[in-house]
């Protein structure tokens, strides 16, 4: 696949998973990606177990096509070093909490006066203004803000968070695709971007339909299970042995889901004519057709469900799906090259592009595995980069916990 972002380089100041993933997507694209960590690391590293070679899988999720040094920011000459790094970069990361970019010198203006056209991308918890501003912020305490756990869990039950970091990756995404919408610009007319992406305010939009549905009538929706408050059947139910997936989205597919369970005759009741009926009389309705789906096994029910074209899937877990075929036919866990681990697989980039897959290339770097080639190639002789390293201004991955 033709490398997009070839010739485009990023200085990645950011950690933990929301800045590592909008930085992993840029260098899947084919950018350089520079990712400067502090002595001892990114904290990510550590965020296990389980850990696969010496990092967390974690930090693995998000930090391919990177080359990684160290630097000690708090030193003038460690900030020296960044500014000559940002000064030949095109985009600028930076997660860091509020007001550090300003006492460290890597704010947007500091950094705007090394390159004009620079495009900087601030990623925080709550955004640059308002009354939350200075507060951190993690995926779950966003999903507790946001709404997110109100809606997730099961009715009855303590409130849930989502099992993926959906705050975090939602907002690497974002954050992403303001960059390539920045860079685009920036071809056009020459102008870099100030760019900002807010944790909140990824959270506040995976709820959307149920933000607009309270400002609509106010009723304040709460956590269904594996349904959904619109649609009915929409929801998980019960086989002999498993749970199956079913998406009766339309009265046609209803109709036809009642055929192949031997229910023809609910496809005429009129308390489930139409979606707004069948709604109404959700727990009625789920009764029923669950009373059928546990007479058959999960293979017998799917492939029942297929024969008259009803959106089904079996409800798996991470080994499941790690052993689908379809996954495999997609290409989504492909093997890689990994100093540590030889049998070493990553998450593809979820994309294609003129039928390719985006590979990973690099696998995550050791801690400072980069220091001395970066610092080279920003211009630094060998002497000078000798005195970096012993002044512990920079350090390399064998003293990186330094």
């Amino acid at each position: 696949m033709t490398a997009s972002l070839a010739g485009v380089r990023v200085c990645d100041l950011t950690q933990n998973l929301a800045g590592p993933l909008c930085a992993q997507i840029l260098g899947d694209l084919g950018a350089d990606i520079i990712k400067v960590e502090a002595p001892g690391g990114d904290p990510g590293r550590a965020w296990g177990p389980p850990f696969w070679g010496s990092d967390s899988t974690l930090f693995l999720s998000a930090n391919r096509n990177k080359r990684s040094i160290i630097l000690d920011l708090k030193n003038p000459e460690g900030q020296e070093i960044l500014h000559r790094l940002a000064g030949g970069s095109d985009v600028f990361v930076e997660s860091a909490r509020f007001g550090v970019p300003e006492r460290l010198g890597y704010d947007y203006e500091s950094i705007r006066t090394l390159r004009e056209d620079i495009i900087y991308m601030s990623i925080s918890a709550y955004g640059d203004r308002g009354p939350m501003r200075e507060l951190p912020g993690y995926d779950p305490l966003m999903q507790a803000f946001s709404g997110i756990m109100s809606v997730t869990g099961h009715p009855g039950e303590p409130p849930a968070r989502v099992g993926g970091s959906i705050v975090d990756f939602g907002t690497g995404m974002w954050a992403t695709i303001a960059i390539l919408s920045a860079l685009r610009t920036r071809d056009a007319t020459g102008r870099g971007a100030k760019l900002d992406a807010a944790l909140l305010d990824t959270a506040v939009g995976w709820v959307s339909y149920h933000m607009m549905g309270y400002l609509a009538t106010g009723n304040v929706p709460g956590p269904m299970g594996s349904a959904m408050d619109s649609i009915v059947p929409y929801q998980g139910f019960e086989t002999a042995d498993g749970n199956v997936m079913i998406s009766g989205g339309s009265d046609r597919i209803f109709v036809r889901l009642c055929d192949a369970l031997g229910l023809g005759e609910l496809g005429g009741d009129p308390r489930f004519a139409t979606n707004p009926d069948r709604v109404a009389h959700r727990q009625e309705l789920a009764g029923l057709i669950e009373a059928r789906t546990k007479t058959h096994g999960t293979e017998d029910l799917l492939a029942l469900m297929h024969e008259h074209a009803v959106p089904c899937s079996p409800i798996q877990n991470m080994a499941e799906v790690a052993a689908d075929p379809q996954v495999a036919e997609a290409g989504l866990l492909p093997m890689a090259s990994h100093p540590e681990v030889p049998d070493y697989q990553d998450v593809a980039l979820p994309l294609r592009v003129d039928g390719e897959r985006p590979r990973g290339v690099l696998p995550p770097p050791r801690a400072g595995e980069h220091t001395n080639e970066v610092l080279q190639e920003l211009g630094y002789n060998e002497e000078e980069v000798s005195g970096f390293l012993e002044r512990g201004v920079a350090f390399e991955s064998s003293s990186s916990a330094a």
